[in-house]
């Protein structure tokens, strides 16, 4: 959500930050800019407009502009339309300090009231102009650009990250963070900043990432950060491990289309490491969570968003399974308002992509003041829900471009079967015969996405044969619902479709009544000992004229008895099927996207790592 870049150096600014754009694209936004540091001109000259970076790479070849010193921002609106003044980078009254900002400043009003009785005139709706204002407004007091900087944040509340430049200091960018991600990338002669490696990494692999209300001042050649008590620190710089190509298309049409056919390799990798040599068991990197811990936790809290929070849900269903440990599942947003229930015997899982995300990290804030062990499920090394839980699984899926996420849910649902496993061995609840068994199917998903992957022109056609659906349904039971509720996601994502899934038992319940001729029912009926139920309800949508889809195990013909189409996953155990039984899924999603013409990777109105409430 948002996207900051910026350079110092010796090289001209104006692509660097482009390139670094049109890299943060997958984060979401509705404008675009840049403000670079004219020599010539002795002054920021800006240079922003709604819409996509190409829009702005097409104003920048009419007006070009050069300068060694320069910050980009992509912008989601949160604070007025989207449009050429609303975008960022925003100016101070003079046009001395230009500001990039990620995040919401809560008190904005409150500021601009006090600056606009001193003289100080808006010309945006954004919250962030009141930091540039405000910035200026004590720079002009005390002629420290330092000093200015340290009481701006003093006086604003909210989430932030910064970029900041200042003509009378054009060997020089500020920036500063509090609850949104920033990094520093060093390079040899020339620095950046930005909100994600993805942005510098064809430029370096060396970073520094910042914490909350660190400060720091970036010239070409050195770089001082300051704490929250206006003194000096050193940071351990931190090595990226990935390689561009990681974040290239690779010849793929779309980054979502390359993140789908990458599972295989995800869940490999997820899973290689993850078992004791002996084969008796699972390890969890440095985790301690073992008998004795896990005899302190009377109760489990599952806490995340969007698909993160769909991925819990499977947690949630085999935690109890396997281990019999009572499991409640809470979306973030949600969570962090209720004054939850919860003390040093619960055991918190936070899951999140980015390691990012507002709501989770605020949630998992909430729980770690009441005591609660945090174990976090994210993507992202150095993230911040990674560096303040206890303890970290990391997902090792890479960087994952596109918006709705996929291979990111896959290995999150992996983490979900690991842990679950682990928990279950630890208490008791399951022998090591049992567990090898389970083992022994885990170590073919790899090979079964594979294959379900070669099915994909059948999905095409489904495509082609459903593409005039205005009104798709998804019903299941157990864990099926659970792949229901990640594959209705998907399809509002990025096909824009109105889309619902409901536990096959409750259509009765309601939703039945919106069942009328042609509308698409997806029906996943891979729990073999829920299926004859699962087909009444599939027979009694189909009384009313819908046409069914049914996603089912291999071996099953039944099901071509009830549908009008099905797809088939690789047989497995019974616990395995959410992450098979959603690939398809995925494919349907991407090809309706596709045939209705939609930006796939880039889904209107939404963002890869959400930073605000």
């Amino acid at each position: 959500m948002c996207g900051i870049v910026g350079y110092i150096g010796n090289k001209n600014a104006v692509p660097i930050l482009l390139r670094g754009l049109e890299r943060l694209e997958y984060r979401g936004y509705d404008s675009a800019g840049v403000a670079v540091y004219s020599e010539k001109e002795k002054e920021i000259i800006v240079c922003k407009t709604k819409g996509r970076v190409e829009n702005l790479e097409t104003k920048l070849y009419d007006n070009p502009i050069k300068g060694r010193i320069g910050i980009g921002h992509t912008r989601w609106a949160t604070h007025g339309i989207p449009s050429d003044t609303n975008a960022h980078p925003h100016f101070s009254k003079s046009g001395k300090v230009a500001v990039v900002h990620n995040g919401i400043i809560e008190n904005y009003m409150e500021i601009r009231e006090i600056l606009g009785s001193k003289g100080y005139d808006f010309v945006s709706e954004t919250d962030t102009e009141t930091v540039a204002q405000l910035t200026e407004y004590f720079y002009n007091q005390t002629g420290d650009l330092q000093q200015a900087v340290f009481k701006t944040l003093e006086k604003v509340d909210g989430s932030y990250a910064l970029g900041i430049i200042c003509s009378d200091f054009p060997d020089m960018i500020v920036t500063t963070k509090k609850n949104c991600p920033l990094i520093i990338g060093l390079g040899q002669g020339e620095n950046f900043i930005a909100s994600d490696i993805t942005a510098i990494l064809q430029y370096t692999r060396n970073t520094y990432i910042l914490e909350d209300n660190e400060v720091a001042f970036v010239s070409k050649d050195s770089i001082k950060i300051y704490d929250d008590k206006k003194e000096e620190i050193k940071k351990d710089v931190y090595v990226v491990d990935w390689s561009i190509e990681a974040a290239e298309k690779s010849g793929y049409d779309h980054f979502m289309l390359k993140e789908i056919y990458e599972q295989p390799k995800v869940v490999a990798d997820s899973l290689n490491r993850r078992f004791k040599p002996d084969g008796t068991g699972i390890q969890l990197d440095s985790i301690k969570l073992g008998r004795e811990e896990l005899s302190n936790i009377n109760k489990v809290y599952v806490v995340a968003c969007g698909t993160a929070y769909y991925a819990g849900l499977v947690g949630k269903a085999l935690i109890e399974k396997l281990a019999r440990i009572p499991v409640i599942s809470d979306v973030a947003s949600e969570f962090r308002y209720k004054d939850p229930l919860i003390d040093e015997n619960t055991l918190v899982i936070v899951i999140s992509q980015s390691g990012e995300t507002a709501d989770t990290l605020e949630a998992m804030r909430l729980a770690k003041k009441k005591n609660s062990r945090i174990l976090a499920v994210v993507n992202v090394v150095g993230s911040t829900i990674a560096r303040e839980a206890d303890d970290v699984i990391y997902t090792l899926a890479g960087p994952e471009i596109a918006v709705a996420s996929t291979k990111a849910y896959s290995a999150q649902v992996v983490a979900m079967f690991l842990l679950s496993l682990h928990i279950a061995l630890e208490t008791g609840k399951m022998t090591v015969d049992q567990f090898k068994e389970i083992k022994k199917e885990m170590e073919k998903l790899p090979s079964h996405i594979n294959k379900i992957l070669t099915k994909a022109p059948n999905v095409k056609r489904f495509m082609e044969k459903y593409i005039g659906s205005k009104n798709v349904f998804y019903i299941g039971r157990g864990l099926d619902y659970t792949v229901c509720r990640e594959g209705s996601l998907k399809l509002k994502e990025i096909a824009y479709l109105h889309s619902e899934p409901y536990a096959a038992g409750e259509l009765k319940h309601g939703p039945i009544a919106l069942i009328e001729e042609s509308t698409l029912v997806i029906a996943v009926a891979t729990q073999e000992h829920l299926f004859a139920k699962t087909m009444s309800n599939v027979k009694e949508v189909k009384a009313r004229g819908a046409k069914v889809l049914i996603i089912a195990m291999e071996g099953n013909r039944e099901i071509e008895n009830y549908a009008d189409d099905y797809m088939y996953i690789p047989r497995t155990h019974p616990i395995l099927t959410p992450l098979l039984a959603n690939i398809p899924q995925q494919l349907f999603a991407y090809y309706m996207a596709l045939g209705l013409g939609n930006d796939v990777d880039k889904p209107r109105n939404l963002a890869k790592s959400v930073t605000v409430e």
